[in-house]
């Protein structure tokens, strides 16, 4: 399954807004940094008609290594997860 890669991403971007491909880079860096930086101080953000980036926390847990059966201390993370929007979520089945 073919996937659209970081480059090809800013050069589309870059083709259908007329701006330069270093401008797209630049401010899709600044878009995911500050989306990181804003789920990481604990706040949702909303894009509306796209869907919502919250922070999810994973507990530890037990776990078991798949070579050797041993079982080993999953330690406590969190992670970044994402809610389409009804919108998105109607397009995509359309």
């Amino acid at each position: 399954m073919p996937k659209l890669t970081k480059a090809e991403l800013i050069r589309a971007v870059a083709e259908e807004t007329g701006q330069s491909q270093d401008a797209i880079e630049k401010t899709l860096a600044a878009l995911t940094n500050k989306i990181i930086q804003t789920v990481k101080n604990g706040n949702d953000v909303t894009l509306s008609g796209f869907g919502t980036f919250k922070r999810k926390e994973n507990s530890a847990r037990k776990g078991r290594n798949p070579a050797t059966g041993e079982a080993i201390d999953i330690a406590a993370s969190s992670s970044l997860s994402f809610k389409q929007a009804q919108a998105v979520k109607d397009e995509l089945n359309a």
